[in-house]
């Protein structure tokens, strides 16, 4: 069996309010993307990388690349307007029976153990989405109405990677794009398959502001990476 990573790289920094793409921006040394390569290489499957990347930013990575001296092996190719446009070119790379893991490129904290139990279950349940339960207590509150208790046990934060048997992806992306396809577990069941979730890491956070940016230097230091 070969074994893929699509890392999906399409951030503006736009809640950030910075010029340059979050994926970019420098933890502790070196660019955010980098540390995240680094997590999938020390995976022991010894996954095949595609980075999905905005064709303008090509060059600039290169650069990045030279600049840190960044030598891991990984195909660049052209990300699209949609989230789910530059999963499908990724998937276009992908020839053969396979077992696939898509990673947000600002989760760099994701560890190696994640990504080995992602491909494991998805090689035998057919998919695989990281997950991790809510701390907080939680409420619904639709227009007109007054807000709703909900049971946090029953609720789940969707991470990634999310790791799939290639057959599924290729015909869940099949399908035309839908505002409601917010992740590829929703364009995957959308097709018609069962969700099956593995428990996450609560390290494992997304940079989306810029205390997750302090948050994720504060973790790498304690954690030793």
């Amino acid at each position: 069996m070969k074994y893929y990573a699509i890392i999906v790289a399409g951030g503006k920094g736009n809640r950030m309010n910075l010029a340059v793409a979050k994926q970019f921006l420098e933890l502790d040394g070196k660019p955010i993307l980098m540390h995240t390569l680094e997590a999938f290489n020390q995976c022991v499957l010894n996954p095949e990388i595609i980075l999905v990347l905005n064709i303008h930013q090509h060059l600039f990575w290169e650069e990045l690349c030279i600049k840190h001296d960044f030598k891991i092996p990984h195909q660049v190719i052209k990300g699209g307007q949609e989230r789910f446009d530059s999963v499908r070119n990724g998937l276009k790379n992908i020839k053969g029976k396979a077992i696939v893991a898509i990673h947000d490129a600002v989760r760099p904290l994701v560890n190696a153990e994640l990504i080995l139990q992602s491909y494991q279950m998805a090689e035998e349940k057919g998919n695989a989405i990281a997950a991790i339960q809510p701390v907080d207590s939680v409420r619904i509150k639709r227009d007109g109405q007054d807000s709703e208790a909900l049971s946090r046990d029953e609720l789940y934060l969707i991470q990634t990677p999310q790791t799939f048997q290639v057959e599924q992806l290729r015909k869940a992306y099949l399908q035309p794009y839908r505002n409601e396809f917010t992740d590829d577990a929703s364009v995957v069941e959308r097709a018609g398959f069962s969700i099956h979730l593995l428990p996450g890491d609560r390290s494992n956070i997304k940079i989306t502001y810029q205390q997750d940016l302090e948050m994720a230097s504060f973790l790498l230091k304690k954690k030793g990476f």
